[in-house]
């Protein structure tokens, strides 16, 4: 199992067109751990922004009546890829998503999405 911060990196490294990934409680709307990111993306920023669509999203399904879940959110800029991933089997208490941004000329989403699923699954918070 890999903590947060070797997690992080992994993504960073392993997935390609990665420029910034963070650990975010979506119960607070803190970042547990960012890696990446710099002055054009501040990855506090984007968690707390994040977070209001996690919860967002929540809300609607629950309207809905849907009971299924959610494995990510995709949002598509002109130059790049952000991706949510909704984390499973944290306990009650635990509501934690990773996010990752992509440059959109280098990533390969269907990886990006295959490699951040497998991160989750190693993941130990």
């Amino acid at each position: 199992m890999a903590n947060v911060e070797t997690a992080l990196k992994d993504a960073m490294t392993t997935i390609e067109g990665a420029i910034g990934a963070a650990l975010v409680d979506y119960g607070s709307g803190m970042a547990l751990g960012t890696v990446g990111g710099g002055k054009d993306l501040d990855l506090g920023v984007a968690a707390a922004g994040n977070t209001d669509v996690v919860r967002a999203k929540v809300r609607t399904m629950d309207l809905l009546g849907l009971n299924d879940e959610i494995e990510d959110i995709l949002i598509t800029l002109g130059t790049q890829y952000h991706l949510i991933r909704l984390m499973k089997g944290r306990g009650a208490n635990g509501h934690f998503f990773l996010y990752l941004a992509l440059d959109r000329g280098r990533a390969n989403l269907a990886m990006a999405r295959h490699q951040l699923k497998r991160i989750e699954g190693e993941l130990e918070i």
